[in-house]
């Protein structure tokens, strides 16, 4: 099992900053992908940016250029530039590990305009 706590969400003003992060626990020698989901209300989950074990990465659309993700070892970072609106969402931590996906409790950003 693997477990996952974010930190970092809060209210911003529009064309702020945050700093997400997600630390793991648990069976964490075979996490393999690592990355950050958000889900405004009434929106399905959509990516927001992925990182693998070597530390490639991918991001959505809708935030590329605008968000960076890192990561160090069992604990991975989100930071988030430029913020807006329409990012408003709760964004959840997850971890791959053998095919499988862990989800953290999620952490609730809100972008004021």
């Amino acid at each position: 099992q693997v477990q996952l706590v974010e930190s970092g969400g809060g209210l911003v003003q529009a064309g702020g900053s945050l700093r997400l992060s997600c630390v793991a626990s648990g069976s964490i020698f075979r996490i393999n992908d690592m990355g950050w989901y958000r889900q405004a209300p009434g929106k399905q989950r959509a990516l927001v940016a992925v990182i693998s074990s070597v530390g490639i990465t991918n991001y959505g659309a809708s935030v590329t250029g605008r968000v960076a993700i890192t990561r160090d070892r069992n604990t991975v970072y989100l930071q988030m530039n430029s913020l807006k609106p329409e990012d408003t969402a709760v964004y959840y931590c997850d971890a791959r590990r053998d095919f499988q996906d862990y989800w953290g409790q999620g952490t609730q950003v809100t972008v004021s305009s």
